[in-house]
């Protein structure tokens, strides 16, 4: 439950009034630090590394909005005074309390503790609100994030008539979770020996990896098609997101020597037969006959 975490604590920090006089400074060195220690590329082998980074991220929104960490400030201040009354109540003094909280249960309607539960309930309600409209609005930014738009393109891409990725230069990239996992950083290094690579994109799941690998280039893409492997015991299937389109061969000028020999038929086909036989006859000394197989064989 969300109103149960200590924030300061997730973050490395004291909690209490020392986590109170922390400046956001303070706090932003302890998120940067921590963050590099739990970042789930440095731990493939923990299942629940993507879910504490997240935490993490929570508790640093947390501590930087002003509204937020107010109401965890109350939150704890609640708690550290329950947990002081609960802590004096020993012995005689425990039930002298006990006593005087009936009596005030009997003279005043609500009780003290329940008003304390229902102060403590408002503000873990509240702080639960505050976090979920933080979360709320760190998605809102990722969904707006704008395309990248294709390196060179002018008024209209090759993908499309819009200003985005081309999608010719997009591939993608899937593999199973077993042996050696991939990172961003990998997958870069992989993909930038047939060329430039402009971004890369990890998607996946716990139990099948995927990724979207930009290229620089149309060729740059192509060239990657059946080349790049990656490692043997956990092999990359990689798939173009829109294959290239492929140049029509109809429109590609035949040469001269294709022409003519298409246009050779009935006598004139004899006689060009005929020329390169008597051409075959002067530098070898089999016999014609032979030959004729021969050319045959060799054009058909």
């Amino acid at each position: 439950m969300d109103a149960e975490i200590d924030h300061y604590a997730v973050l490395g920090l004291p909690s209490g009034e020392e986590g109170a006089k922390l400046t956001e400074k303070e706090i932003t060195k302890a998120y940067k630090f921590k963050a590099l220690e739990l970042h789930p590329d440095k731990r493939p082998d923990d299942a629940n590394a993507a879910a504490n980074f997240q935490q993490l991220r929570t508790s640093y929104d947390v501590l930087r909005d002003d509204k937020a960490r107010n109401l965890f400030h109350d939150l704890l201040r609640v708690k550290r005074e329950r947990e002081l009354r609960h802590s004096q109540r020993d012995g005689k003094r425990r039930k002298m309390v006990s006593d005087l909280e009936r009596r005030e249960r009997d003279a005043t309607a609500p009780d003290a503790a329940a008003k304390e539960r229902e102060e403590e309930a408002r503000i873990a309600r509240q702080l639960k609100e505050e976090i979920a409209r933080i979360r709320a609005m760190h998605g809102t930014k990722e969904a707006a994030v704008p395309e990248k738009k294709s390196a060179g393109s002018g008024g209209g891409g090759g993908g499309g008539g819009g200003g985005g990725v081309d999608q010719e230069k997009v591939l993608k990239v899937s593999w199973e979770k077993v042996g050696e996992d991939y990172s961003a950083d990998k997958l870069r290094e992989l993909f930038s020996k047939f060329g430039e690579v402009e971004d890369v994109v990890i998607k996946g799941s716990k139990k099948k990896g995927s990724a979207l690998v930009v290229m620089a280039t149309k060729e740059g893409a192509v060239a990657t098609i059946g080349s790049v492997i990656g490692h043997l015991a956990n092999p990359l299937l990689v798939l173009p997101l829109k294959p290239a389109t492929v140049a029509d061969t109809s429109s590609v000028p035949k040469s001269a020597e294709t022409e003519r020999m298409s246009n050779l038929v009935g006598a004139g086909y004899q006689a060009f037969e005929d020329s390169v036989l008597k051409k075959l006859q002067k530098v070898c000394f089999l016999r014609v006959p032979f030959l004729k197989i021969a050319f045959k064989m060799a054009v058909f």
